[in-house]
């Protein structure tokens, strides 16, 4: 199973040799909707299929599909998928990704991965990370507005204290002090000083300090969301005081996950502290933008903004969500030709757009249609 990270259209990018095979669909959780989720994938398959027929000999076509067919027939898979399915398929190239949000039924064969979905889900600005944690264990939830699960750690980040600590735990302090006459003549006595609270005190940095580096590590640094610590309030202060996480914020939720009733008051609860954040964001987005556009350094023209990306100009790049333009685009020109999406070598020009502008550098953020600034599904920001 692959994860969503900051760098992954990079790789993708680089690494795709054509046909790409793009497939989305909606996924369930729970039993009995899920039975249908994998029957659903198969009709998506033979899709794939009768489209690569188009343009590929019928060996290279089973090639092609050998991965999605050996999916198809993986039960453990489909068990346990999320809202949403993500996969992804070329030469050499198969990814896989379960989505906490569900997608809109889509299969695509191009020259290049269709990623506006996943790019969504990465550009959004909703997404956060939630840390369950108290003194001797921890847990790690991944959510945004609609949905929250808990993610499993990953093998270099200890879940418990005993984990990270091993049988090590701190030993008592103890001095010894001599009382009598000038020569000492007693037997010297042994004082304990810090006691249990100071020993618990003491381990609990320990593992604190430990979990604040594997956090950083392997989750924040890599996805670049914001990190909300939930614990109860004794807890709060040791924690913000060691970490070095820059993506832990500054408000907390004063309570453990295990002690609210279900895991939707938890993301109800996150969501709370993020909302203000998320909204800020977006504001500023289209502030910036109506500002670049009123001096010239601003522009809501498709095929001029196609133009600017291919020629590095495009520092800030917002793209409505919900929003396809079927067409071609030269990557050497920028120039567009619109065309219908059914086409075997026709992909989304937004999606086409977002990528490139991520490989000159720029920043792509996926806006809700409802906060997007333009009403032509893309809004483009200068650097010059």
């Amino acid at each position: 199973m692959n994860t969503l990270d900051k760098n992954f259209t990079q790789e993708l990018l680089l690494n795709c040799d054509p046909p790409c095979l793009s497939l989305y669909q909606t996924t369930h959780r729970r039993h009995p909707d899920n039975q249908q989720d994998p029957i659903r994938f198969r009709n998506l398959v033979k899709v794939l299929e009768e489209s690569l027929l188009q343009q590929v000999p019928k060996q290279d076509v089973r090639l092609l599909l050998e991965p999605f067919l050996a999916l198809a027939d993986d039960r453990d898979f489909w068990n346990h998928t999320l809202d949403g399915l993500a996969v992804l398929g070329a030469k050499g190239i198969f990814r896989v990704y379960r989505l906490q949000r569900p997608v809109a039924e889509l299969v695509i064969v191009a020259d290049s991965f269709h990623t506006k979905p996943l790019m969504h889900i990465l550009q959004s600005a909703d997404r956060y990370h939630v840390l369950g944690l108290n003194r001797q264990e921890i847990k790690l939830f991944e959510g945004n507005r609609d949905a929250l699960y808990e993610i499993r750690l990953h093998q270099d980040v200890p879940r418990k204290l005993t984990d990270a600590l091993g049988e090590a735990l701190t030993d008592p302090h103890l001095t010894v002090a001599s009382y009598g006459g000038a020569g000492g003549s007693q037997a010297p006595m042994h004082h304990g000083h810090g006691g249990k609270k100071a020993e618990a005190d003491i381990d609990a940095e320990r593992f604190f300090r430990t979990i604040d580096r594997g956090i950083l590590e392997h989750y924040s640094q890599p996805s670049g969301l914001p990190l909300i610590l939930a614990a109860l309030p004794e807890h709060h202060h040791m924690f913000h005081e060691i970490s070095a996480n820059p993506y832990l914020i500054d408000e907390s939720i004063d309570i453990h996950p295990d002690a609210l009733s279900s895991m939707d008051e938890l993301r109800v609860r996150a969501w709370q502290l993020i909302e203000p954040r998320y909204l800020a964001r977006l504001a500023t987005l289209v502030e910036e933008f109506g500002n670049a556009k009123s001096e010239g350094l601003g522009d809501d023209d498709i095929a001029q903004v196609a133009r600017s990306v291919v020629g590095g100009r495009v520092a800030t790049l917002l793209i409505e969500a919900c929003r396809e333009i079927p067409g071609r685009i030269n990557a050497a020109t920028g120039e567009i030709e619109f065309d219908k999406l059914a086409h075997p070598e026709v992909d989304d020009l937004l999606d086409d757009l977002g990528m490139l502008a991520l490989k000159m550098g720029g920043q792509v953020v996926i806006v809700p249609t409802e906060r997007m600034p333009t009403k032509t599904g893309i809004a483009a920001i200068y650097r010059y």
